[in-house]
């Protein structure tokens, strides 16, 4: 995997692409210079974490043929404050879920991404505890 970070205006402000082609947006706050133009690094983290989830947990219930009508999933990292690297050292993934699923079978997804196949889970708990809870609507 490689990525590609190209540098958009004299400050903080950087375009990335992957393999995939697909752009982001990636700068920094106004209190050190930025402009907001783009997500903040660790914001990139965070949002790594739940949608690597978020695909598992479609891939496993699609697999029992279970139908999702909707799906947003949210995530709260904290850090430890004035700690330089100030690294993430608690997480909280929600997911929240719509259609006709058992919530068993829900639960087992989740547990399935976060233990055995979210790589991003996997890296970001080596320093963080990782905690999730869900609903159905």
């Amino acid at each position: 995997m490689q990525i590609e970070l190209n540098r958009i205006d004299s400050d903080f402000h950087f375009e990335a692409k992957g393999t995939s082609g697909v752009a982001v947006h990636i700068d920094a706050s106004t209190e050190i210079g930025g402009h907001n133009a783009g997500a903040r690094p660790m914001e990139l983290l965070l949002m790594g974490l739940g949608s690597c989830s978020a695909l598992d947990v479609i891939l496993i219930l699609r697999k029992q043929k279970l139908e999702i009508e909707d799906f947003k999933v949210t995530v709260k990292g904290h850090r430890e404050k004035d700690a330089i690297p100030a690294v993430f050292t608690q997480i909280h993934i929600h997911y929240q879920l719509k259609g006709s699923l058992p919530p068993d079978k829900v639960q087992r997804a989740i547990q399935l991404s976060m233990d055995k196949y979210c790589s991003a889970s996997a890296m970001l708990a080596k320093t963080a505890h990782i905690t999730h809870s869900f609903e159905i609507i």
